[in-house]
């Protein structure tokens, strides 16, 4: 496997492999990297669809990119996907999928009309005081020392940041600023989370920086996730005979070792009840997505929260009892063993008639019933004591949503603290409470906030405890390699396998790994497209500190008399040069 720029492989269609016609795979789970990775094998690796199995848990596929119509709750979304225009696998996957909507068209060509005539932009990106605008105008209100702060993280070397907090390399004065609330809101990061992985955002979308404020860098599917990027995939696999097993739980992948080489040769899983082993040969590749941000998910409703399910999820078992076998197959203790520091609550809320719509318009400023971007990504409540924001994607979420109803994603930083209308902490209330703390910081009168909630609404409440479990700080080895050393048929999926480069918490991150591991194990002869090197590029690195500093030029910097007198000294060497053109293009001087 070897990474590539350009049009020039990302056009080509790859040989067929050799052997393939007699290799078969299996892939533990069903979500998006899972799906991703048979794509992959159908198309790039042409391999019949009959040879290809996939083993899920659950009874439906689409594991954290979910969306469902509830028979019985109604209509739930966990949380969304932001995606952008540098997804370089993911769309390079997505152009061969076919939509389900619009015949001889695929989903990327529906995705790109989408966001090409309805782009995505926020103008209300926070509040204070029920509903106001928060007056951040845009600006990250970032002090000398928070930016040299953010500098000196971009520039460190990721083995420096091994094991390291945000809070070790950040003081007060960038935690006080509104790039960091842009930021923890947006990507749910929090203080305690990995250093490495803040420097690694920064990096990987230094060039959507003044996209930031508004959420233009931003773009998003017609409806859920599930309906939009999941249904056509598995159609697509369906179409080529690709083999679905559901209630199936994969419990161990157990391996044998011959020198150097690691061998998987049996899968253990328990079908419908009953325990089954599937024994391997070489030509039967296995693919593992290990770990899980939505594993132990649990629901409450409109009269009852969601309970914290601290019990081991199926998925952390399954890599617990696989990296027992090997150090090679990663720590992951490192990532599922501090439920406080990993977990957060989002709430999926429906109005069911005209009372509340206007409240959401005033605050948006867009008709939530356009069919169009509405909220444009989330609403952060800056003076929130949970840290609450919301979103509304463009109406219908759902194809089956009637016309006159919203279907609202709300979600919470801080579970364990009070609220500012409903006095208990997040992780303790009911879908009747958290939409009456949301339409307290929405604005409506307090007086018809009980009233409003109960029945102009249904809520139900979801509590994650791995959400962020990616982000917790980890060392060199703690994720496994998508192919560790010496595996043969063996490849692990998703956002706790290492690859380089790129972000977790992402689309792109699940579909790079896919594309990877089935490029290895398959050999095939095609490029998997490089992560987007924004980072190296000097204008990009010009625009993001023009930025940054929020207007300001390079010469307003306070700096000691003998920095100036080298400053002086710089700006007659660069007159006329190429350099001072940038510098100015940027509006830096």
């Amino acid at each position: 496997m070897y990474y590539s720029n350009g049009n020039y492989e990302a056009f080509a269609r790859p040989e067929k492999p050799a052997d393939v016609d007699r290799k078969s795979a299996y892939l533990v789970g069903a979500g998006l990297a899972s799906l991703s990775a048979a794509c992959f094998l159908v198309r790039d690796g042409q391999m019949k669809g009959e040879h290809i199995h996939i083993l899920e848990e659950l009874n439906l596929p689409g594991g954290a990119c979910d969306g469902i119509n509830d028979a019985q709750r109604g209509f739930i979304i966990r949380g969304g996907r932001e995606m952008e225009n540098h997804f370089e696998c993911l769309w390079d996957l997505f152009r061969s999928i076919p939509s389900i909507e619009t015949e001889g068209v695929s989903v990327l060509d529906e995705y790109y009309w989408l966001n090409k005539k309805d782009p995505n932009y926020s103008l209300m990106r926070a509040t204070v005081n029920r509903g106001e605008d928060a007056h951040t105008d845009g600006k990250f209100g970032l002090s000398d020392k928070a930016s040299m702060e953010i500098v000196q993280l971009f520039l460190t070397r990721d083995e420096d940041l091994y094991d390291k907090k945000i809070e070790d390399v950040f003081t007060e004065d960038f935690f006080s600023s509104n790039f960091w609330l842009y930021w923890r809101t947006m990507f749910a990061f929090e203080e305690w989370h990995s250093a490495l992985e803040m420097k690694l955002y920064i990096q990987r979308f230094i060039h959507h920086i003044g996209g930031l404020p508004d959420f233009s860098a931003l773009k998003f599917t017609k409806y859920n996730q599930y309906e939009s990027l999941i249904l056509p995939m598995v159609k697509y696999l369906e179409a080529n005979g690709v083999d679905f097993q559901y209630n199936t739980q994969v419990t161990n992948v157990i391996f044998e070792k011959y020198g150097d080489r690691k061998i998987a040769k049996q899968i253990i899983c328990i079908h419908n009840g009953e325990e089954e082993v599937i024994d391997l040969v070489e030509d039967d590749l296995v693919f593992v997505t290990n770990g899980s941000c939505t594993e132990s998910s649990s629901y409450g409703d409109h009269d009852h929260p969601a309970e914290l399910n601290t019990e081991e999820g199926g998925c952390w078992k399954l890599w617990r009892n696989i990296a027992a076998q090997d150090s090679s197959f990663g720590n992951p203790d490192k990532f599922c063993t501090n439920i406080q520091a990993t977990n957060w609550e989002s709430a999926t809320v429906t109005t069911l008639d005209n009372r509340i719509p206007p409240y959401i318009q005033k605050v948006c400023k867009r008709d939530p019933f356009s069919g169009k971007v509405v909220t444009g990504g989330i609403i952060t409540v800056k003076d929130s004591s949970w840290l609450m924001s919301y979103t509304l994607n463009r109406q219908p979420h759902f194809k089956e949503q009637p016309d006159d109803q919203l279907v609202v994603w709300v979600y919470g930083l801080f579970t364990d603290r009070p609220g500012d209308f409903i006095k208990k902490p997040m992780k303790e209330c009911t879908g009747y409470e958290i939409t009456q703390e949301w339409l307290y910081h929405l604005g409506v009168p307090v007086e018809e906030i009980p009233d409003m909630a109960k029945n102009s609404a249904r809520c139900i409440p979801c509590m994650m405890p791995y959400i962020t479990a990616f982000f917790m700080p980890r060392t060199a080895g703690d994720r496994p390699k998508v192919v560790p050393d010496g595996c043969v048929n063996f490849a692990f999926l998703g956002q706790f396998a290492d690859t380089v480069r790129d972000t977790v918490f992402t689309t792109e991150y699940s579909v790079r790994t896919a594309m990877e591991a089935v490029y290895t194990l398959l050999n095939i002869d095609r490029g998997v497209p490089e992560v987007f090197g924004s980072c190296y590029d000097i204008r990009v690195l010009l625009d993001s500190t023009s930025k940054m500093m929020d207007g300001k030029k390079l010469t307003d910097i306070k700096l000691p008399l003998k920095a100036k007198l080298v400053e002086k000294k710089i700006a007659k060497e660069i007159e006329g040069t190429i350099i001072e053109e940038l510098l100015r293009r940027y509006n830096l001087i």
